[in-house]
């Protein structure tokens, strides 16, 4: 692996030291950088543990430790005589400060744990477990060899209701209905004997389809007095810390199940293990953060987006329309931040790390890359363990395949905690910073839609920069799940740069996604290229048509069918409709507009549509009037009070009505202080006080 010591310093504004053993023959360099007492950044990852002991053995050692892979991201490949650049960037990265803490969402678990299945395999799972954990048995029937002759557990029957929480606070919801109770039944096995029908199995409960009621069972159970056909149906619940599942339909179906709930084939040893180690109390980042008023989701008990509740594979995200906003459950949530990327206003973020903190990581990684003569950066975006895992794999078959080139040394690997936690703005961004392609490495550990949901996002990237006149593929999505795939993934990465921005830009993400997405879009737009500024001049190319998932776009408006009762002004979560307060208008700002559909589906007319789309003009940030009516002027006060078109409307609807004839009609036309007003002066009105 070719370092150049000079060229890398010079990128990174200091003088460094080439070791080649340092965890070997130089570790006395390691010991003395560590007393320090500043940040030490080791390039390597494979000897991490070995530095670690190192260090705690060093006298006087208080340096933070950081370490990074340049070895089999960019020195083992086939190019990795052009790599100086990136390894720059990396080591850049690294120099990073750790990123603000956030919340954490604490677990209580004191080791309760149920188990759902036939009584044979879950005696047998509970023999593995109950050493470490308090093991209750919810029975489903006596399997193929029956339970134990000893009671070692207590075991539940019945019918399962439901089964919700999360580790430390799941409920179990059952009715209980067969008429021998378990919990005073000895297991005698009298009751077994003495059925003429074999309607009593080894879980000790009665199969009523078979029992034809001879009732010798009751008899023979005289003194522990277990069966009892008078029983009424008892619904109970209970609570547990841990639930292990061995039914081929669990309780919970979604992608990411709930933490503390596992799924067991009576095969993978590692569950067992993992049961066992949750005893205690635990910790995980608050992954998100949530702005009420910035949601979209409901106005009035009108739904308009749903998105983050469509995507999320835990179930963590409902719907609150009454309090018009969702719900996120912390302890469901399994920080794979997809809601944040299909989130059109931002009002739900993603927090580990924080989007100003991704976008320094972003920035630096590609600026530093430049600064060190890097060309035509394409960002690598992968998971912080499996697609770890498969580059580094992808890099030790480059130093023994021919045939495999490795990662590119214009390819710049960025882990991330999930994959699905970055989108459109963030990748624009990257773009603006001075990137030719974004793309995001997928292991098959992802939910489907979020796979969906990264593929729609990217086609809206796609086409802004496309109709902005950028050649090339900038954004794609990469699978690969194991070694199998590593021969395709390696070509993929070999694709040829797209066109990027002549300029970098130098703006800073923002915490808010809309203002981030508003900086790359006015940058990227800046530096679009040449054809495309004189086509917008000379052709009047005005407009980008974007897919249906864009968070940006206007609105169409029939205007034979608006009334202008402006009840689309009042459900605009982002101020994109307004009203004025001097003449009826309907105006309308597109750069506010996130396609949320909340007007559409207020709107009592059905005049309303998305139009999802980039403005290239000026016009896109004014307030333009999209409709306008006469005013309707009271005929008493001749105070407008209304649109021409509404009163008419309304006089249309309301005209054989008996309520509103004669004098009453005349009432509609005026406005709400003379119509007071007209009530009380007429003569022949009937008041209340003259009915008898």
């Amino acid at each position: 692996m070719p370092l150049q010591p000079l060229a890398l310093g010079s990128a990174l504004d200091e003088n460094l030291t080439l070791h080649s053993t340092l965890c070997r023959r130089e570790a006395g360099a390691f010991q003395k950088a560590v007393q320090s007492g500043d940040d030490v950044i080791v390039a390597c990852t494979q000897e991490t543990r070995l530095f670690a002991e190192l260090a705690q053995q060093t006298e006087g050692a208080t340096s933070v430790i950081k370490f990074v892979n340049i070895r089999e991201t960019g020195g083992w490949s086939k190019d990795a005589g052009q790599a100086s650049a990136k390894i720059a960037a990396l080591l850049a990265l690294a120099h990073l400060p750790d990123a603000e803490p956030v919340p954490t969402v604490t677990y209580k678990s004191a080791g309760r744990l149920l188990i759902i299945g036939p009584l044979d395999a879950a005696e047998r799972a509970a023999e593995l477990v109950s050493d470490a954990l308090d093991v209750t048995l919810f029975s489903l029937g006596a399997g193929s060899k029956g339970g134990l002759q000893e009671r070692r557990y207590p075991v539940l029957a019945g019918q399962i209701g439901q089964l919700t929480g999360w580790l430390g606070a799941f409920e179990l919801n059952w009715t209980r209905s067969n008429p021998i109770d378990l919990d005073l039944c000895t297991r005698c096995n009298a009751c077994l004997s003495a059925c003429p029908e074999g309607a009593i199995g080894f879980d000790y409960q009665i199969d009523m389809n078979l029992c034809q009621s001879h009732r010798a069972c009751v008899k023979v159970c005289g003194v522990a007095g277990a069966i009892d056909f008078s029983r009424e149906p008892e619904a109970l619940s209970e609570k547990f810390d841990l639930v292990l599942d061995l039914r081929a339909t669990p309780a919970f179906t979604q992608h990411a199940l709930p933490q503390g709930y596992f799924r067991w084939d009576g095969q993978d040893s590692r569950t067992l293990l993992q049961l066992r180690s949750l005893v205690g109390e635990f910790e995980k980042p608050k992954f998100f953060n949530y702005k009420q008023k910035l949601c979209a989701h409901s106005r009035n008990n009108t739904v308009g987006c749903s998105a983050c509740i469509d995507v999320c594979s835990a179930s963590a995200i409902s719907s609150e329309k009454n309090r018009q906003q969702i719900k996120v459950n912390p302890n469901l949530c399994v920080g794979c931040g997809a809601c944040t990327t299909v989130c059109p206003t931002g009002a739900i973020s993603y927090a580990y790390p924080r989007p100003a903190e991704q976008g320094t990581k972003i920035k630096t990684l590609l600026t530093t890359y430049a600064k060190a003569g890097g060309k035509h950066a394409a960002l690598l975006l992968h998971s912080q363990e499996a697609g770890t895992r498969l580059l580094g794999d992808l890099g030790r078959r480059a130093r023994l395949d021919p045939a495999i080139r490795g990662v590119p040394a214009r390819v710049m690997p960025l882990g991330l905690f999930h994959t699905a936690s970055t989108g459109l703005e963030l990748w624009l961004s990257s773009v603006a910073y001075g990137a030719s392609q974004v793309w995001v490495l997928m292991t098959g550990e992802e939910a489907p839609q979020y796979r969906e949901a990264v593929r729609a996002q990217m086609d809206v990237a796609q086409a802004i920069l496309t109709g902005l006149g950028f050649s090339g593929e900038h954004f794609r999505l990469l699978e690969a799940k194991d070694a199998r795939d590593l021969a395709a993934l390696d070509v993929q990465l070999q694709a040829m740069p797209a066109q990027g921005v002549a300029q970098p830009a130098g703006f800073a993400v923002q915490a808010d996604k809309r203002a981030t997405l508003e900086l790359a879009l006015d940058h990227l737009m800046a530096q679009a290229p040449a054809t495309m500024v004189t086509a917008v001049k000379l052709l009047k190319v005005e407009v980008i048509a974007l897919p249906a998932a864009s968070p940006l776009g206007a609105l169409a408006i029939n205007k034979e069918a608006c009334t202008l009762c402006l009840s689309c002004v009042s459900a605009c979560p982002a101020s994109a409709l307004q009203d004025n307060a001097e003449r009826p208008q309907l105006r309308f700002i597109e750069k506010n507009c996130v396609q949320c559909g909340l007007c559409v589906t207020t709107c009592p007319e059905n005049a309303l549509a998305l139009v999802p789309q980039l403005r290239l003009t000026a016009q896109r940030k004014e307030s333009v009037v999209i409709n306008e009516m006469q005013p309707y002027a009271c005929i008493r006060c001749s105070k407008p009070f209304g649109t021409l078109k509404a009163i008419e409307s309304m006089l249309g609807k309301l005209a054989g009505h008996a309520m509103f004839q004669g004098a009453a009609a005349n009432r509609l036309k005026m406005c709400s202080d003379c119509r007071v007003i007209d009530i009380y002066s007429a003569d022949n009105e009937v008041k209340i006080s003259d009915i008898r």
